[in-house]
């Protein structure tokens, strides 16, 4: 008796054991076609995945911003690289800006110097944001890492938000068509921006970018106005602005040529001014080093009335030249 029940406890702890090990096999198993159990360690999430959308795959020290959508970084491996911003386009401040391909800024002289203004205020706003930081950078698998130049395309996140939705919300940025995983967000993100007329959707709007008389004068001179700067006028004087366009076929020496509001207030050209044969020449508000296409006015605030005003150009004699008018 005693044996029997001595062999069919060995039995029962064989059977265990047997149990036991069997389990840990189907959890360990890697033969192709075998199913592991339910408590396999899941395997990492993927971009697509991601639950917060500002979180980064690499930390990097930006050394330099190159514009709103483009700076340059070193990354953790010492190497320098230039990363284009994904998702978004800023107006440029080097080259010419094309107005037609932002929604509703009229093409005209008036909205592509309001572009350029736009272009630098975007600028601004990344050099305030990005300037000598740690960010971190969030790749798109979508995008993939790198774009047709070799840069790094990525969105870049900055005290735990994602900067390039930043430059979008903000209408400093239009949002630049691609296949994204955040396009449906940035879209968004950009009406949004474009329905409240702010940054460059100022340009837009009416006073914002106003179109310009035509050059029907015996100069050939035309007049265009940009009056609502980006924000409020009086902290922003360079962002409203009359350009000069010489529609006609010789050059204008506007030395002594003086530029007028309504209420009187008044520019004189310097000595030596020249507008040369279809050219133009911005008249900004506030304070700069002139050249030979933008001069300043030296203002210490706004002059030209967002809700309507006259433009009067007279020449060194006192007549006057061209008018405009805008509402």
């Amino acid at each position: 008796m005693v044996r029997r029940a001595t062999a069919t406890l060995v039995v029962v702890i064989l059977a265990v054991l047997a149990g036991c090990l069997g389990g840990g096999i189907g959890q360990t198993d890697t033969t192709p076609g075998t199913t592991t159990s339910a408590t396999t360690t899941p395997t990492p999430t993927t971009l697509t995945e991601r639950a917060d959308p500002a979180e980064s795959d690499v930390t990097v020290e930006v050394v330099e911003v190159v514009d709103g959508d483009t700076i340059k970084v070193v990354m953790p491996d010492g190497a320098r690289e230039t990363v284009r911003l994904l998702g978004v386009d800023t107006p440029e401040v080097y080259g010419s800006n094309t107005p037609d391909e932002f929604e509703g800024v009229p093409e005209t002289e008036a909205g592509e110097a309001c572009l350029r203004e736009a272009g630098h205020d975007a600028s601004d706003f990344a050099k305030t944001r990005l300037s000598n930081r740690t960010v971190g950078l969030r790749y798109d698998e979508k995008a993939g890492e790198r774009g047709y130049y070799g840069r790094i395309l990525a969105y870049v996140v900055v005290d735990g938000t994602e900067f390039n939705y930043e430059l979008l919300a903000e209408g400093h940025a239009r949002f630049y068509e691609s296949s994204l995983e955040e396009r449906a967000r940035y879209e968004r993100a950009e009406r949004d921006a474009r329905e409240r007329g702010v940054g460059l959707w100022t340009c837009a709007t009416e006073g914002g970018a106003a179109e310009g008389t035509t050059a029907t004068n015996e100069y050939g001179l035309g007049i265009d106005v940009v009056a609502d700067a980006p924000g409020n006028d009086n902290d922003n004087l360079n962002g409203e602005y009359v350009t000069l366009r010489n529609g006609g076929t010789e050059t204008l020496d506007l030395s002594g040529w003086t530029v007028s509001d309504a209420a009187g207030a008044s520019y004189t050209f310097a000595e030596g001014t020249e507008l040369p044969a279809g050219e133009t020449l911005t008249l900004y508000t506030g304070s700069g080093t002139d050249t030979k296409t933008d001069v300043y006015w030296g203002r210490s605030g706004a002059v030209w009335n967002n809700g309507g005003d006259t433009v009067t150009v007279t020449n060194s004699s006192g007549s006057t030249v061209a008018t405009y008018t805008y509402q």
